[in-house]
């Protein structure tokens, strides 16, 4: 409430000195011939602020990378289809910071050179077939290449190959929590519909239990994956529109309710792996150092210092999908073949997980 009224504050003390600024103008008129007509001295000194706030734009850009950029742009990608998906993104990053150093420096280079002086007039084309020809051409070619690309890109990452045997995994959103289900020793995922779903008997997902398919099925508050081992993930929404996003895969699709949507990935990076890449080790350690620096102030009023932070994968809900979207996250461990197969072997499978 606080915040609000500060901001009402701000708003209205600039609206007031909006209006005395306009009324000052007003009260001018009249007093000097030709007032609002800009001089050569204007232009020249606006002509030298459009340089200077180039310079001060390219210094500023060149600070932010070098202090906060994260070289490489794009890294530790944890999945067969990543680093294309990262090729694409660097691509279009540095098209795009190419195109807009060039169109920016010609922007201010142009009106520095072409400031207004007494007696210089304007030369005026009506037209140069030219050069729109050019700046249709270029833009149309680029952006024609980075599309197909993309498409071919996105086309390798959906067509998931049957033959490849993949994992079949649910994924089950709702507000505000995630749902794992396995397809159990048949790699089947049984029937399940929202309207099945009966708490009293713990059917927290729906599953048809006269299908034979769902008899096995395991749901799991964590997920669990083999690295190596292609996973085809099948997602549902119980009550509104969330996105599965888990940020290191490269991965993300809606979960739309009535409807089942998909994505795949092979997963090739388990997460003790990734707990001991430098990258992601440093970024881990300036986590633990901005934690250990909060929790003195929280140690002097006497509340518990924060828990030192570990790196895990997770899943990510990227829709703002309720008041507690920010906490819907789901941990995921990627792990040998054979850990994954004894962590399985510990779930109780659904038919054994019903309450009579």
């Amino acid at each position: 409430m606080t915040a609000l009224f500060t901001i009402l504050v701000l708003v209205f003390i600039l609206i007031a000195i909006w209006q005395m600024v306009k009324i000052f103008d007003l009260a001018q008129v009249g007093q000097e011939e030709n007032n609002q007509i800009a001089t050569d001295k204007d232009n020249s000194m606006n002509a030298y602020l459009m340089v200077g706030f180039l310079i001060f734009i390219y210094a500023i850009t060149i600070v932010c990378i070098v202090k906060w950029g994260d070289l490489p742009l794009l890294s530790n990608s944890a999945s067969a289809h990543g680093p294309d998906i990262d090729n694409l993104m660097i691509i279009s990053l540095v098209l795009i910071f190419i195109v807009q150093t060039i169109t920016q420096f010609l922007l201010h280079y142009f009106a520095f050179k072409y400031k207004g002086e007494k007696g210089k007039k304007a030369l005026f084309f009506a037209d140069n077939n030219m050069l729109e020809a050019i700046w249709t051409i270029i833009p149309v070619i680029t952006l024609a290449g980075l599309i197909i690309y993309g498409l071919f890109t996105w086309t390798s990452i959906m067509n998931v190959n049957e033959d490849d045997d993949p994992i079949v995994i649910e994924l089950y959103a709702q507000q505000f929590n995630w749902k794992a289900r396995y397809g159990g020793n048949d790699n089947t995922l049984g029937k399940a519909n929202v309207r099945l779903i009966d708490i009293d008997r713990a059917n927290i997902l729906g599953l048809d239990e006269s299908d034979p398919n769902a008899q096995d099925d395991i749901i799991t508050s964590e997920l669990h994956l083999p690295v190596g081992k292609p996973v085809l993930f099948k997602m549902r929404s119980q009550d509104v529109l969330h996105s599965a996003y888990m940020p290191h895969f490269r991965a993300q699709m809606n979960c739309v309710p009535g409807m089942i949507t998909q994505f795949g990935f092979t997963p090739t990076i388990t997460t003790a792996e990734m707990r001991q890449n430098p990258d992601m080790a440093k970024k881990v350690k300036r986590i633990n150092e901005i934690r250990t620096e909060n929790s003195k102030e929280l140690v002097a009023k006497g509340e518990s210092a924060l828990d030192p932070y570990e790196f895990d994968y997770l899943l990510l809900c990227n829709k703002i999908c309720g008041k507690s979207h920010y906490n819907m996250q789901m941990k995921i461990i990627v792990e040998s073949q054979e850990d994954y197969d004894a962590w399985l072997k510990e779930q109780k499978i659904f038919k054994n997980s019903l309450v009579n």
